[in-house]
């Protein structure tokens, strides 16, 4: 529904003046609508939802519309608001009621945005806020009638400025004074204000012929003195092939049309005759402007209206006119053949021909405006031919339907052109007003049945799969159920979301093949140019861990965790050697399948290398005896009393084990060197560990025999 904003008082009796009611009863438009917005497809919607109750203009800024509607004018005026931002409604609605008050204001808006707006305006005086993208045709053309009567009511009024005399065609509307004069009965002769009038013509003829022949004539139909005008009424529009009181809408969309040289030449009828038969045989029917046949044989018919000669002039004349219509007509030279009608006409304006060739221009406008796709031109065309009366109602009501028809298309064609390029912008569902989405909806609601619509909904819908597909191979479960749910929006059905994901599957495997592929060749490359570990994601242990986490199953996998530990144990091993660290690249090296045997030699190659670096007396010093074993004491030495001591040296290794016992000095010699040496093998201490490695300790003990005590 439409939104109403503020409505004023609209009391019928109020809101129709005698001008809006006759422009009502004559089929005119009584408003001008000035139309604020930069979308074709708005105005070809709008248009055909007024349905020629309006003439609209189309303006792209709130300056230039301003501009249009403080000017004066005779009808109402309506302001129209394409809202494309909310935001910026308020400002323009708010400059609008500031310059031009009398304009009734509507707004559009598209679904998304017609409450922001209707937010947005309240408390002005929009007459009210209406849908958009797409019009509705109902709702605006009902809302119409009401500001119909809102604009009349307000129309702002137009002071008619006074037509300067030298510009006044003033023996001509002498002339149609004298004939309104006569038409009503009165005599030349009949009492005081007829002698007024007379010499007033008398003297208006003389200052008119003065001023012609000084200034060469007047080309252009001139403006009536406004007594005048409200006497007689001016042939011009009838010359023209237009009615009189055309809308703006015509004069605002179709360029003015081409206009016969309708002046008078004032002197005898013998020698406007005698001037007339001179540019016939010289076949100047038009040119010179002032010196042709067609002004003389006009001129000679208002000198006396009698005149045979005279009238059967003009119709030679017009006869010329109506072969150079059909020539340029059929030759498609349409400006020309709408010349050409012009000057028939000014011929002689009562001809019925005039209305049949003017149907058939009319025609060929409209076909013309048609093949080159200006539907707009199209439409002002029609309805300049209805008002008009040139084209009968049945051809009006098959150019309606065929007009109705082609902007279908049109808008059709836009709206799938749209979707293909918000496909291609890559903007499926964002932003919510301007997204494939949000196209394709409106062609589902406007067009449901339009292979355009079917098209594109299902380019959609394959372009939400090929998005479900990518989220699918990288893994993003729930990007892809997004994608899919979108996709089911958008009509695919339950079956092809189950042929997409067995694809999906087999896509998923190809693609861990070859992402797997891609690893092993970029390991074994980081290997060979012997980056292991650095860079940290660019190296031979980023890619073997991508590899193990993608590809679990790679055949490859194994051969190469292989060489990346070999070459790890490489580099530990030249580490500990150099008395440097290895406890990293060992750690790796484990991770990547590393034998623990190899690990280990490199970890005693570190220790050992560690080791030799430290005061012997110190690791010594730190030795713990876990298990000591006393000397058995010798039988011969205890049967003769015989007691001693042995000083041995010995090493402990990594698992605290004794090795190399050696007897370095015994009292007595030779005595006590087995039973000690026996005993010292037997002994176990904790390992001692330097740089968290267990290292072999070199020693010395002193063992002592003693009797025992009686």
């Amino acid at each position: 529904m439409a939104s109403a904003v503020t409505r004023s008082s609209r009391n019928p009796a109020a809101a129709t003046p005698a001008s809006a009611a006759g422009a009502a009863s004559s089929g005119q438009p009584s408003v001008d609508v000035t139309a604020i917005t930069t979308r074709d497809d708005f105005l070809l919607e709008l248009g055909q939802a007024l349905g020629g109750q309006a003439s609209i203009r189309p303006v792209d800024s709130v300056a230039a519309a301003l501009e249009s509607l403080a000017s004066p004018a005779r009808r109402g005026q309506v302001l129209v608001i394409d809202a494309l931002h909310a935001n910026e409604v308020r400002p323009a609605v708010d400059a609008a009621q500031g310059r031009a008050p009398h304009a009734v204001i509507l707004v559009f808006a598209a679904e998304p945005l017609e409450r922001q707006v209707a937010a947005a305006v309240k408390g002005s005086k929009v007459f009210a806020v209406l849908p958009s993208s797409p019009v509705d045709p109902r709702k605006t053309h009902a809302v119409f009638a009401g500001v119909l009567e809102e604009a009349a009511a307000r129309r702002k009024p137009v002071t008619a400025a006074p037509t300067p005399a030298a510009d006044a065609d003033v023996g001509l509307e002498s002339m149609r004074s004298a004939e309104v004069l006569q038409g009503a009965g009165m005599s030349r002769g009949s009492g005081r204000t007829l002698m007024i009038a007379g010499a007033f013509v008398a003297v208006a003829a003389l200052a008119a012929g003065a001023w012609f022949f000084t200034r060469g004539g007047n080309r252009a139909a001139p403006a009536e003195a406004p007594a005048a005008a409200a006497a007689a009424p001016a042939p011009a529009p009838q010359a023209l092939g237009v009615p009189a009181g055309a809308p703006a809408e015509t004069e605002a969309a179709l360029p003015a049309a081409p206009s016969a040289d309708l002046s008078i030449v004032h002197g005898k009828v013998d020698e406007l005759l005698e001037k007339a038969r001179l540019a016939m045989r010289e076949r100047r029917y038009t040119e010179p402007a002032g010196d042709n046949a067609l002004i003389y044989y006009r001129s000679a018919v208002a000198a006396d209206a009698a005149s045979g000669e005279a009238r059967d002039g003009l119709q030679r004349v017009a006869g010329v006119f109506a072969g150079r219509f059909e020539e340029s007509l059929n030759a498609g030279r349409l400006d020309e053949a709408a010349q050409n009608l012009a000057n028939f006409k000014a011929a002689v304006p009562d001809d019925r021909r005039g209305a049949e060739l003017g149907a058939r221009l009319v025609n060929a406008q409209i076909t013309r405006a048609v093949a080159d796709g200006n539907l707009e031109r199209a439409s002002a065309l029609l309805r300049q031919g209805q008002q008009s009366g040139v084209l009968q109602p049945e051809q009006a009501a098959r150019w309606r339907s065929e007009l109705a028809r082609r902007q279908d298309e049109v808008r059709v064609q836009h709206l799938a052109t749209l979707v293909e390029e918000r496909i291609r912008e890559g903007k499926l569902v964002e932003p919510a007003d301007d997204s494939a989405r949000s196209y394709l909806r409106q062609l589902q609601s406007a067009y449901p049945s339009s292979p355009h619509t079917t098209r594109a909904q299902r380019a959609l819908a394959s372009s939400y799969l090929r998005k479900a597909r990518d989220a699918g191979i990288a893994r993003n479960g729930a990007e892809e159920e997004r994608w899919l749910n979108e996709a089911r929006g958008a009509g695919v059905s339950a079956a092809e979301i189950s042929a997409f994901q067995h694809d999906l599957a087999g896509a998923q495997a190809k693609a861990a093949r070859t992402e797997g592929d891609r690893l092993v060749q970029l390991a074994r490359e980081r290997v060979r140019e012997g980056r292991l570990t650095d860079p940290s994601q660019d190296s031979a242990a980023y890619y073997v861990t991508q590899l193990q986490s993608a590809d679990p199953d790679n055949a490859a996998l194994a051969a190469v965790s292989r060489d990346l530990a070999g070459k790890l144990l490489e580099r530990a091993r030249a580490a500990a050697q150099a008395g440097k660290s290895a406890d990293q690249d060992l750690a790796q090296a484990r991770r990547f399948g590393a034998d623990a045997r190899d690990v280990q030699a490199v970890q005693q190659l570190a220790a050992g290398k560690a080791g030799a670096n430290v005061d012997p007396a110190t690791l010594a010093a730190s030795l713990k005896a876990v298990k000591t074993v006393p000397p058995e004491y010798p039988q011969s030495a205890l049967a003769k009393g015989v007691s001693g001591s042995v000083m041995l040296s010995f090493t402990v290794d990594a698992k605290g084990n004794t090795s190399d016992v050696q007897v370095l000095q015994s009292t007595p010699a030779g005595v006590f060197d087995r039973a000690a040496v026996s005993a010292v093998r037997r002994w176990k201490y904790a390992p001692v560990m330097v740089n968290g490695a267990a290292v072999e300790v070199p020693t010395r003990t002193l063992v002592r025999f003693e009797l025992p005590k009686q």
